[in-house]
């Protein structure tokens, strides 16, 4: 990285393997004397920070403007685009709205997001990259705050599924209440076959047994 003379981008995504809720993709640019600040404040992938130290992390990045742009992909684009689809392209989506000409991008995982102007700039897929690239590291803080903040909001909407406490992934407390009542309307149907073909069994057990009941009464 320190061989590249221009300026350099990190994009991550935080969102892919919960059954409910957006993806979300943020693209960051950091300064040398940013990067190192945050690397002093305890800067790290985001998977490793408890979520009070993300939040410390992402305002102190606002506060010292540090250069960020953020997009979110909704359940029907990732049943349309496929979860890996869908995270590209709100990376390629992050990138084209930066105020700021970059001449590379390091993207978290195998495979480039796709160039819809044909004009992106030079991309670099790097497995790891949010532990190893402080820009991407940067990124997956404020894709997971953000997308965070989206799953507490939707908690409010939705509150039989517990979504501020698990942020749509499937914990044990978030399988049994889609096996209990359904799905919402921001769960991920492709992702939850399984536990709608568990509920759908548990209901047929559940009308056996009354049927039974009523057979008995009679």
């Amino acid at each position: 990285m320190k061989a590249f003379k221009g300026v350099v981008a990190g994009t991550d995504e935080a969102g892919r393997g919960p059954l409910a809720g957006p993806v979300m993709a943020a693209v960051v640019v950091l300064t040398p004397s940013q990067e190192e600040e945050l690397l002093k404040l305890g800067l790290k992938d985001s998977k490793q920070l408890t979520p009070q130290k993300r939040e410390k992390l992402f305002v102190k990045m606002c506060e010292m403007n540090v250069v960020w742009r953020a997009q979110a992909v909704g359940v029907a684009s990732i049943a349309r685009l496929n979860i890996s689809g869908a995270s590209l392209w709100a990376m390629a989506q992050c990138v084209s709205k930066l105020p700021v000409r970059v001449g590379l991008v390091v993207v978290d995982g195998l495979y480039k997001f796709p160039d819809f102007s044909g004009s992106s700039p030079e991309q670099l897929p790097l497995v790891r990259a949010d532990v190893l690239i402080p820009s991407v590291s940067a990124a997956s803080v404020v894709a997971k705050v953000l997308r965070d903040r989206v799953m507490i909001a939707l908690d409010r909407l939705y509150p039989l599924y517990g979504f501020a406490q698990h942020k749509g992934y499937p914990t044990k407390k978030h399988r049994d209440a889609v096996r209990a009542f359904g799905l919402s309307p921001v769960h991920r149907a492709a992702f939850c076959r399984k536990l709608l073909l568990e509920r759908k069994k548990y209901e047929r057990g559940k009308f056996a047994d009354e049927e039974c009941l009523n057979v008995k009464k009679a």
